[in-house]
């Protein structure tokens, strides 16, 4: 895999039993990637590991006073040099294409899961945990698939480098045999510290995370109530605490590198004092003494590749390990993947209101903001917070507990976040008050998924879109030709907003949805356009579950229940004309009847009886 050819047209099927088997998982999948960086890195770790070996054989080379030797070790430093250049750039870029193509997959993985959840992620994961997974997490993760070849490599050559020392001089090379393992696994047992630290820096770092998300999504209601130094305060608190945490951590890992140093230049120390004993005795050449010594000098450098794959390892797997824990949420009970579409009444929770399976139910809310956040829960579509306080709503927002604001809708007594995403969406549809239309032939916007049950003219019918098509078949290539081939521009530019409005509606009746919710689904037409749609809903969708949000009278008049919404809870039932006759929280609304307006009629109305009382 390169990194033109992202991203992955199948990301696989990850590991999520844990963070180590989710890393292992994502190392199998690239294991060609792998292959070439670990071939690159022998190359280039082999030819550093080499290169003392030549540089011995020219200081040799010149104590023996040889020509062809110095010319035959120079060609050798040379093609030495030339292997180290070419292994170190091409390790350099499989590995970061290694890194970028992890990330991508990791990231791919995640948005898919991001959308199969919808609403239910943020109500099982804490916002700052999201937050880091999808950003911070997956840096982290392709950090350690980076590395994880490049360490292979460097210990692979180490054990060269040891192996080559015993044959070439062993009464040096035993002893560089000897420490290197001492070398590698040194700062082994300082690693459970450091990551327990590492762990809590990152625990306290989400934390802050999410209370800065929460500060910041619920900020209209603070400055309401004052709140904002009080969060502000317990925000200043939790940043100097990942301070104190990061600088713990970084203490640890100061100390782990420095063993990486510290103990490579004693052991070149004590290199450098025995083998100049063995050469003053004559047991080794000098020669011999430089190769050793330059192979020990640079062992320091694949040594820090221990100290890396450490830290990759100890930072990627907290974060695999919450990558995979998002990874493996479900809307529903795997035992429960297969269950049919429930039926029955839709009924939200937060407000009261209940929709009757197969009724046509108007609700009238007089915020038309407040209309639009409740279409979006029947949906299953929850608003944020911020969204949720503000407005008209904000007072009863904030009186009700936390956990009710995210309580799911329920159709038929199942919520509705719990069933499969596909299956949520078959069962509700919302048609919000400004649909949009996406370029192509109407033939082309018209095929959506759909029962198959109401067909596409009966759609347009019902809707009332007879101008429309008349418009549209004007429109076409040769004038008056087919209006299903005709094409619409981008988001319906080329109709009116009626216009955009009814084939949006049409649209939606095709889809044919156990529930549909309308938005406000003719604020655009004319009043006579707009008694034949309420009238042609009616009668396509007898039978079916609908919702209608509006303040409209055409609309209001053929449903067969009105519920009136007020400051987020139902506050009235009944039909149009007893409401309107009844409530006078509902006549406001829907007739924008002012306060002078209502006592100029209630004493029209009270002078009209008292004349009718009178004797003639």
């Amino acid at each position: 895999m390169r990194i033109h050819h992202l991203p992955y047209q199948d990301p696989g099927v990850p590991d999520v039993r844990s963070g180590t088997r989710f890393l292992v998982w994502l190392g199998r999948t690239q294991l060609g990637g792998q292959l070439r960086s670990l071939g690159w890195g022998l190359l280039h770790f082999a030819a550093l590991a080499a290169l003392p070996l030549a540089v011995g054989r020219a200081v040799q080379a010149v104590v023996d006073r040889s020509g062809s030797a110095l010319g035959w070790s120079a060609a050798l430093i040379a093609a030495l040099g030339g292997a180290i250049a070419l292994g170190d750039t091409m390790l350099h870029r499989t590995a970061v294409t290694n890194w970028i193509t992890a990330a991508a997959r990791v990231q791919q993985l995640l948005a898919r899961r991001t959308a199969a959840l919808g609403s239910v992620l943020t109500q099982r994961v804490a916002a700052g945990e999201v937050v880091a997974v999808s950003t911070g997490d997956v840096e982290k993760i392709g950090w350690f698939v980076e590395a994880l070849s490049r360490f292979l490599a460097a210990a692979l050559s180490l054990v060269l480098v040891c192996v080559g020392l015993v044959v070439y001089a062993p009464a040096l090379g035993w002893v560089v045999a000897a420490g290197m393992p001492v070398l590698a696994l040194a700062a082994l047992p300082l690693l459970p510290r450091a990551t327990r630290r590492a762990d809590a820096q990152r625990e306290k770092a989400g934390y802050a995370t999410e209370l800065a998300s929460d500060t910041v999504a619920g900020l209209r209601v603070l400055r309401g109530i004052g709140g904002e130094e009080l969060f502000l305060g317990r925000y200043r608190a939790a940043s100097q605490e990942v301070r104190t945490a990061a600088v713990r951590s970084a203490r640890m890992w100061a100390l782990i590198a420095a063993i990486q140093v510290v103990l490579p230049g004693l052991m070149l120390i004590a290199v450098v004092v025995y083998g100049a004993r063995l050469a003053a005795d004559g047991r080794i050449s000098v020669g011999e003494l430089v190769t050793v010594y330059s192979a020990v000098a640079l062992t320091a450098y694949p040594l820090r590749h221990f100290e890396e794959i450490a830290m990759a390892f100890s930072f990627s797997r907290p974060s695999a390990r919450r990558a995979a824990r998002v990874l493996a949420l479900s809307r529903t009970d795997p035992a429960e993947a297969g269950q049919h579409l429930p039926k029955g009444e839709l009924y939200d929770p937060v407000t009261g209101l209940r929709a009757p399976e197969g009724l046509l139910t108007a609700v009238v809310c007089g915020d038309p903001d407040a209309a639009g956040r409740l279409a979006e829960r029947l949906g299953g579509h929850p608003a944020g917070p911020d969204r949720e306080s503000g407005g008209a709503d904000e007072k009863a927002t904030t009186a009700r507990p936390a956990a009710e604001e995210h309580t799911s809708v329920r159709l038929g007594g199942v919520p509705l976040d719990g069933l499969p995403l596909d299956l949520a969406r078959t069962a509700v549809l919302v048609q919000d008050k400004d649909p949009v239309l996406l370029s192509g032939t109407l033939r082309e916007l018209l095929d959506v998924p759909s029962s198959g049950s109401v067909p596409v003219d009966e759609a347009l019918a019902a809707a009332r879109c007879g101008d429309v098509l008349d418009a549209l078949a004007q429109a076409s290539p040769d004038g008056g030709g087919d209006p299903m081939a005709t094409r619409i521009t981008e988001r319906g530019r080329s109709l009116s907003g009626g216009q955009r409005q009814r084939l949006a509606l049409a649209r939606s009746l095709v889809t044919d949805p156990q529930v549909l919710v309308l938005d406000e689904p003719t604020s655009a037409v004319d009043s006579h356009t707009e008694a034949r749609v309420a009238e042609g809903v009616r009668r396509l969708r007898a039978g079916r579950t609908t919702v209608v949000l509006a303040s409209s009278p055409l609309l209001l008049d053929v449903a067969d229940r009105v519920v009136l919404v007020h400051e987020g809870r139902v506050a009235a039932v009944g039909t149009h004309r007893a409401l309107l006759r009844d409530e006078p929280r509902y006549r406001a609304v829907v007739t924008r009847e002012t306060e002078d307006e209502k006592d100029d009629r209630e004493s029209a109305s009270g002078r009209e009886r008292v004349e009718m009382e009178e004797p003639a």
